[in-house]
């Protein structure tokens, strides 16, 4: 599982303050669950963010970031926002904002549910 650990901890520490954060395994990174609902996942050398629909239309017309693919299939709440585009933390706070933001609007899945 090869994902960048300087990124893990920024992510790390600008979730410190929400009262429910979950480190989880997958995408072949790691994920944040935040209030039991993916919100932000570091793979490789980026940011999987799941930001809502309409906001990654806005952001892809910006070409700061590319769509999900699993698979043949386009999921359309996440997108990838490569390291060049997280270089300032103006930019980082930018994408962590956005997740958290649609994290509150997001359904949880009922895997991630807590028991």
């Amino acid at each position: 599982m090869a994902y960048n650990e300087l990124l893990t901890n920024r992510v790390r520490e600008a979730l410190s303050e929400q009262l429910v954060v979950d480190e989880v395994k997958m995408f072949q990174g790691i994920c944040f669950m935040v209030n039991d609902k993916m919100c932000i996942c570091i793979r490789d050398q980026g940011l999987l963010c799941r930001i809502g629909k309409e906001q990654a239309a806005i952001e892809l017309e910006k070409d700061n970031c590319r769509q999900m693919m699993h698979g043949n299939r386009v999921m359309k709440d996440f997108v990838y926002v490569d390291m060049e585009n997280l270089q300032t933390n103006k930019d980082f706070d930018h994408w962590i904002k956005l997740a958290l933001l649609f994290n509150k609007l997001a359904r949880s899945s009922k895997k991630g549910k807590r028991n």
